[in-house]
């Protein structure tokens, strides 16, 4: 509907009473008793997260690996507002999303996001930082609004990263103890309680700085942006199956046939070795003549429903409530022949399933990988300690393998020492896939004194991107016969202020009078026309990572992205060079409304598409 504002003008607004006509469902209003979660400024964080922006994403090609082939990004710049400009070109595209934000232990510092600016400031909003280049600040234990900060910041986040979600998407969060309570009701908000896939307990070594119990765990929080659309299950390859392969014929070449003595001790094994195996072997703890196994349910919602018959004692195996056999009773009696059934009872049945027989196993909601193990190897890699605490890319390659394919965007907005790039390159080398990774992280300044300081490292991008660099070609020399086509490149892309001077965005605001000279190019002097490239991407949602090529035309630089899907060109153009690019028949021409070589080429413009390319969709800058 229309309404009057507080300043007398015509506004559109909701009409509340049709809405809940419309809702067809009981409205809640004032201060009626009912269950949620809020918090002070929540209302103006769920609106900060749709708050437009004026900003671009800018190349760097110097810093960069591969630039024009690699499908790889990574992105400096603050996280909130680079997926709000991925929104658009990403939206339903992105397979998984792994995240370890703030702990907000007291001590971690979080984004310090500006909820009194109104729209007006924050388009007109240009610098990232302050004059020293923080853009984040401890949140004290002692600061009155501890919980609120931290909630006010992950919140408008999470809710973009859903857009990004593909619908069989989902995103894994780190977090520990002390919010853990909250981030859970945020994602049952954001995501949805249906979506809830499980909560990961990671756990590590004793930091050994506690006075009462030692805390050697974190959590990982598992959602699903639309669970009835996710893979029906979950499977990871067998970690440290050789190790327990060794253990098992040990143990049966010590106790021969006395199969109950060898379960016992391999049991036994399995819980002293912590670090290794894990991931499921643990339940493969029984031996018989065969070999390791575990006891399965046979039972599935989806399956068969009659009763089964023992053949041995004739009695009724009941089928449990909701369930299925996963076999017919001529498989059941062949099973129980070959003596792959456990009686629990004789009305209550186990499978035997084989180690040797399976490739992979369900992922447990309990992981173990000692913390100094990735400390340890991230040193290695960097031939110094440059990191504290870094994520561990093993597990998170168990996550990706967990939940994404070849071919598959993975996205990590906070992404640190880019430990899921890491873990992306070297799945990718595991199983021959194509993932692709976008890594997002604020160029935090490394401290004066650090080790990453002292190591010449200015802040946590560089980290970041040297680890890819050194990881990309760790893995390749480590395989080089298998790894010829692994992409171990990434195009570098930083946040900036928009490409485009003010008076494109509020015309209204200038004076007619004014002097306008100053806007016969709307650009800003600095650009370059690959800076407008990435900004017509954007704008065209065309992704960022698509192949890039520039060919050398009547000595233009002319872009071909995607095969020419789109082509640019931001140089001074004639109507020769205009009719060659409409042959090529490219889906978007972009030009610069400045690079016209006349007045007569302007006026040609519309003409040469329509008699060469009349389905070109044109823009011009």
């Amino acid at each position: 509907t229309e309404t009057i504002d507080e300043n007398g003008a015509v506004v559109r607004a909701i009409n509340a009473d049709v809405l809940a006509q419309e809702i067809n469902s009981h409205v809640v209003k004032g201060k009626e008793e009912r269950y949620q979660f809020t918090w002070p400024d929540k209302k103006k964080s769920v609106l900060f997260a749709n708050a437009p922006i004026a900003a671009t994403l800018r190349p760097c090609r110097e810093e960069s690996v591969n630039f024009d082939s690699t499908e790889n990004l990574y992105i400096e710049g603050d996280n909130l507002d680079v997926v709000k400009m991925l929104r658009e070109t990403y939206l339903n595209r992105v397979k998984m999303i792994y995240i370890d934000p703030p702990y907000n232990t007291g001590n971690d510092f979080i984004y310090e996001d500006d909820f009194s600016e109104d729209a007006g400031e924050f388009l007109a909003r240009d610098g990232q930082y302050d004059e020293d280049g923080n853009r984040m600040v401890k949140n004290l234990d002692s600061n009155g609004r501890f919980h609120t900060d931290w909630l006010n910041m992950i919140y408008p986040r999470l809710r973009v990263a859903r857009d990004l979600l593909a619908e069989n998407g989902v995103i894994f969060i780190s977090i520990d103890d002390g919010e853990v309570a909250q981030l859970r009701k945020i994602c049952d908000e954001i995501f949805g309680e249906y979506n809830f896939v499980a909560e990961i307990v990671w756990e590590g070594a004793n930091k050994n700085d506690a006075r009462q119990i030692g805390i050697v765990h974190e959590y990982v929080l598992v959602f699903a942006k639309n669970r009835i659309h996710l893979e029906y299950s979950w499977s990871i390859k067998k970690d440290g199956l050789e190790l327990v392969l060794k253990e098992i014929e040990v143990l049966r070449q010590q106790y021969g046939d006395d199969y109950d003595s060898a379960s016992k001790s391999l049991a036994d094994w399995f819980r002293s070795m912590k670090a290794t195996p894990s991931f499921g072997l643990r339940r493969f703890h029984k031996i018989d003549a065969c070999g390791a196994y575990k006891e399965d349910d046979p039972t599935a919602p989806g399956g068969r429903k009659f009763n089964l018959i023992n053949p041995i004692t004739g009695d009724i195996i009941p089928l449990r409530k909701n369930r299925g056999w996963s076999f017919d009773q001529g498989a059941f009696e062949k099973m129980v022949g070959a003596d792959r059934i456990v009686f629990v009872s004789d009305k209550s049945i186990m499978v035997k399933r084989y180690l040797h027989e399976i490739d992979s196993v369900t992922p447990p909601s309990v992981m173990y990988q000692p913390a100094r193990s990735a400390s340890e190897r991230l040193e290695r890699l960097m031939d110094e300690k440059i990191f504290d605490f870094p994520k561990d890319e093993t597990i998170i390659k168990k996550f990706l393998e967990m939940s994404s394919q070849s071919g598959d965007i993975i996205l990590d907005f906070f992404s640190g020492s880019a430990t899921t790039a890491h873990a992306v390159m070297r799945l990718n080398a595991e199983d021959g896939g194509k993932r692709k990774f976008i890594m997002v992280q604020l160029p935090e300044i490394c401290d004066e004194g650090t080790e990453a300081a002292k190591a010449g490292y200015a802040n946590i991008c560089e980290i970041g991107k040297e680890r890819i660099r050194r990881a990309g070609a760790k893995i390749k020399n480590e395989s080089p016969l298998f790894t010829q086509d692994l992409d171990v490149g990434f195009r570098v892309l930083k946040l900036d202020s928009s490409n485009m001077r003010d008076v494109y965005y509020t015309p209204r605001e200038y004076p007619r009078q004014m002097d306008l000279d100053g806007f016969v190019d709307n650009i800003k002097d600095d650009r370059t026309p690959e800076d407008l490239l990435f900004q017509v991407m954007l704008d065209l949602n065309v992704p960022l990572s698509n192949k890039i090529e520039v060919k050398e035309i009547e000595g233009k630089a002319v872009y071909y992205v995607n095969d020419g899907y789109l082509t640019a060109c931001f140089e001074k153009v004639d109507d020769a060079l205009m009719t060659e690019i409409a042959l090529a028949k490219p889906y978007y021409a972009v030009f610069r409304d400045s690079g016209f070589a006349s007045d007569s080429t302007l006026v040609n413009f519309g003409q040469i598409f329509k008699t060469y390319s009349p389905t070109t969709q044109r823009r011009v800058l």
